[in-house]
């Protein structure tokens, strides 16, 4: 993938009903968005916008250089705003593959969002995302630790099945932690925001079942920890020390 063909987007929005504001939450001196934009940049895949539909979060991505496209306020998934997005940045189409990168991963490493772009050197996947191994029993049993259950199509490679919150699959053998951040065709993005909400999809509060039940192929790249997300008070403190503790240049603060 060349970096002229590739996008990185950023959905920000400041409706987080658990940490309001969430975007703009200062990490060391820096907006939480700014942190996850500085780490896109750094993966070196290609070119870097954070999308949103407020303007204060706007002005801080280009205030420390980086470069933002304000979306329409009512959509109902990032999904749909990243598209948005894509047509206002490349209404020409030259732009081929997409990463939809959550805004809410301040200390992820740039390695790993480069591997999510790696299930696409198949012609046959159309959406790409990664997962890693769970090894303890509070995260199998959690129901906000999305699981991914695919079958191995290669080294650290699987194809999806299905995703959910249970505990699954069932008996011995590896569970795998969902990490949300994915890798789109543009052929396959512009068709999953054109399918209806899917029945398993509303079931089991995960948009990525839609494309599934779509019919598309969806291709998971296990990677060795899950990113650690920013949702709750806790979580912004602890990102805060990790990046405090970290050495510059480092990319701390997995599970």
């Amino acid at each position: 993938m060349t970096e002229t063909r590739t996008l990185v987007l950023i959905p920000a929005r400041m409706a987080a009903s658990r940490l309001p504001g969430k975007p703009l939450l200062d990490i060391g001196g820096l907006p939480m968005v700014v942190h996850v934009m500085r780490r896109a940049e750094a993966a070196g895949i290609g070119r870097v916008a954070v999308a949103t539909d407020t303007r204060d979060i706007a002005a801080a991505v280009t205030a420390h250089g980086g470069e933002a496209v304000m979306t329409r306020a009512d959509h109902p998934s990032g999904s749909d705003r990243v598209f948005e997005a894509l047509g206002k940045l490349d209404p020409e189409g030259g732009i081929d593959t997409i990463v939809n990168l959550q805004g809410d991963f301040p200390t992820i490493g740039p390695s790993t969002i480069r591997d999510v772009l790696k299930p696409l050197a198949d012609p046959a996947v159309d959406i790409a995302t990664l997962a890693a191994e769970i090894h303890t029993e509070e995260e199998a049993t959690n129901p906000n630790v999305v699981k991914a259950i695919g079958s191995p199509v290669g080294a650290q490679r699987l194809r999806a099945l299905y995703f959910t919150r249970a505990t699954a699959p069932y008996g011995e053998g590896p569970r795998y932690h969902h990490v949300g951040l994915y890798a789109y065709r543009r052929e396959a993005l512009q068709r999953f925001v054109a399918l209806p909400p899917s029945p398993l999809e509303q079931q089991e509060r995960l948009e990525q079942l839609r494309a599934l039940e779509g019919g598309m192929r969806i291709d998971i790249m296990i990677v060795d920890d899950v990113p650690r997300g920013v949702d709750t008070a806790a979580d912004l403190e602890t990102a805060r020390q990790l990046i405090a503790d970290s050495a510059p240049g480092e990319h701390p603060g997995r599970w």
